[in-house]
């Protein structure tokens, strides 16, 4: 069994057709999907789906590109919104310089503010990271300094320096699609050496949709396809390689190993 531990089931793409969508990811042998918010706008549709579907989770939290629209949510907020039992994580957050959509600062101040709701709840962080390397590392050990927190690099597409530095830190690496172009040769080395326990796999559907399916929209069930490169990359089978990342997976969102 897979997981896709980074989807986003009710963007344009996939939500006019979510419940086939996930049909055609159960066949496909994915057995779990965490399904992420970007927006305060998108909180209670994400835990609306998650309750309607036993093997779908949810994630609160603000994308730097919504940071501007944000500057002044308080954690209060986020935090009431993690009671809900199928909320296992916050994100996606974190830093985006590629595209600058919303003031540096900002995007700092709500990372760190998510990241302390993560501290207080024990719930893992949502990280995402785009041309913000440097800050991206100089906060994550800034904040590790004052108290250990659960968190993960998703859809990582940076250096092998900046892979050493977060799990050095103790974060996991999600890898998504991105690793089957051929132009990822980098990220194709990083996947190939992250230790094992802390490997997950993800779609970022309905985006970057892996070799063979590139030109489509992404979908879940797309994972396998992922998870099948890795495996190779990794000289493993890909049933060895489901099966660390799954337990990895409930290893580091342990709310969705309750009951």
């Amino acid at each position: 069994m897979l997981i896709d531990s980074h989807c986003h089931l009710e963007y344009k793409g996939v939500v006019e057709d979510q419940q086939g969508v996930l049909e055609r990811a159960r066949a496909a042998g994915v057995g779990g999907f965490l399904n992420i918010s970007t927006r305060q706008s998108e909180w209670d549709q994400v835990i609306c789906t998650a309750e309607r579907e036993p093997d779908v989770w949810a994630s609160v939290g603000i994308h730097p590109h919504e940071a501007d629209a944000h500057a002044d949510l308080g954690a209060a907020v986020l935090l009431e919104k993690t009671k809900s039992p199928k909320v296992i994580a916050i994100g996606e957050t974190g830093l985006d310089y590629y595209y600058d959509k919303s003031d540096r600062d900002v995007q700092k101040a709500l990372f760190r503010m998510h990241i302390g709701v993560a501290r207080e709840t024990g719930l893992p962080i949502i990280i995402h990271t785009r041309d913000a390397e440097e800050d991206t590392a100089a906060i994550l050990t800034e904040e590790m300094g004052r108290g250990a927190f659960p968190a993960l690099i998703h859809c990582f597409t940076a250096s092998a320096d900046f892979a050493k530095t977060v799990l050095d830190l103790g974060l996991t690496i999600s890898i998504s699609g991105i690793v089957t172009f051929k132009n990822a040769k980098e990220l194709q080395e990083v996947a190939a050496e992250v230790p094992a326990d802390r490997l997950l796999v993800e779609t970022d559907s309905p985006f970057l949709a892996p070799v063979p399916n590139r030109g489509k929209t992404c979908e879940p069930a797309f994972v396998s396809d992922t998870a099948k490169f890795v495996a190779e990359l990794r000289g493993i089978s890909i049933e060895e390689l489901a099966d660390t990342t799954t337990r990895n997976f409930y290893a580091l969102f342990t709310k969705a190993a309750s009951p």
